[in-house]
């Protein structure tokens, strides 16, 4: 390929990349990864942000100004094609001259494997090791993460997992602000490797933005601690990074994809487990049939709210990220 694919190393990073006159030229795919990159960039420039608020990140039509975004890029930043397959297409034809990060490769990123089932077991949470963890101390938490040599044949095979078969990683790895913390430096090395002139105020951005990051953890605990051990279904398997990242975790999902309709054997199943175990809250999304929502929750006692991975209700930017996860907390505090 032509282009640069890079899931490197910041030490890497800092080494590469060749001075430039301007401020670069930036394009990334979602929300919350571009409001990383604008915090990052805050005060030098702004990034160009691929997929709209609402949509789909899995499947997504280009609008010709965010293809002229691609093309026109020095710098793109993705979560990967686990995420947007669409998109390595249109980046390899549009980007082929740009430096491309994907931040689901980046170095010290921590993966978590797909959940397969519609209710969440212990052993979802237990103590299987995690290989990309093993020279990352200050992620010792998560090493109930899924091996990454777990055998995931079965995937392709799975009804509601069809979609998923392209690799073995959830890829939702935005919600753990432990990973963003990590890419926050991944993002300031690869700026500031195209952009040297301006490489302080990346650093110095990426650095106010950790500490940011540390006290958004902090008060997200603090929201969660008094419904702390209450029982909750998400719509889709969409949320383990934040559960894993604060200890709070779901009871099942109604639907392990965003891109199929759970089975009627499936919606049973969860209805099953809200009546037994006395589910307090089911959470929807905004992009979802409230619909099936409600026949889950037909003949339940249990609260429902709103939830959203990607900040759709929120202005693109800087402060998108942070408010988001505060929102997934308080959304699941005041439903539980």
């Amino acid at each position: 390929m032509s282009r640069k694919l890079l899931p490197v190393s910041i030490t890497a990073a800092l080494m590469g990349g060749t001075a430039m006159a301007d401020v670069p030229n930036v394009a990334v795919d979602i929300a919350p990864v571009h409001s990383l990159v604008a915090r990052v960039m805050e005060g030098v420039g702004a990034p160009n942000l691929i997929v709209q608020a609402g949509a789909s990140p899995h499947e997504y039509n280009l609008r010709p100004s965010e293809a002229a975004a691609l093309q026109n890029a020095d710098l793109v930043f993705w979560m990967g094609e686990d995420l947007t397959p669409w998109m390595e297409g249109a980046v390899e034809t549009l980007a082929n001259g740009a430096t491309v990060t994907p931040l689901l490769e980046a170095d010290g990123t921590v993966l978590l494997d797909f959940r397969e089932d519609a209710l969440f077991e212990a052993h979802d949470h237990g103590d299987e090791d995690h290989a990309e963890e093993e020279d990352h101390d200050d992620h010792d938490h998560e090493e109930h993460a899924a091996d990454e040599d777990h055998d995931h044949e079965d995937h392709a095979e799975h009804d509601d997992h069809h979609d998923h078969a392209h690799g073995d990683h959830d890829p939702h790895a935005w919600l753990s602000p432990k990973n963003a913390d990590t890419w926050l430096n991944v993002i300031a090395a690869q700026l500031s490797a195209a952009d040297p002139d301006n490489a302080g105020a990346y650093f110095a951005n990426a650095a106010a933005a950790r500490a940011e990051m540390a006290s958004l953890a902090a008060e997200v605990s603090a929201t969660l601690e008094p419904v702390r051990g209450s029982n909750f279904i998400v719509f889709h398997d969409a949320y383990q990074y934040f559960e894993n990242a604060f200890d709070f975790p779901a009871s099942g999902a109604i639907s392990l994809s965003d891109a199929s309709d759970p089975s009627p054997a499936r919606i049973s199943e969860i209805q099953g487990r809200i009546r037994e175990e006395g589910i307090n809250c089911v959470l929807s999304e905004p992009q979802f049939n409230p619909g099936i929502v409600a026949t889950v929750l037909d003949g339940t006692e249990a609260n429902t709210g709103v939830i959203d991975p990607l900040g759709s209700d929120l202005e693109p930017g800087a402060k998108l990220y942070p408010q988001m996860i505060r929102n997934i907390a308080k959304t699941l505090a005041e439903c539980l």
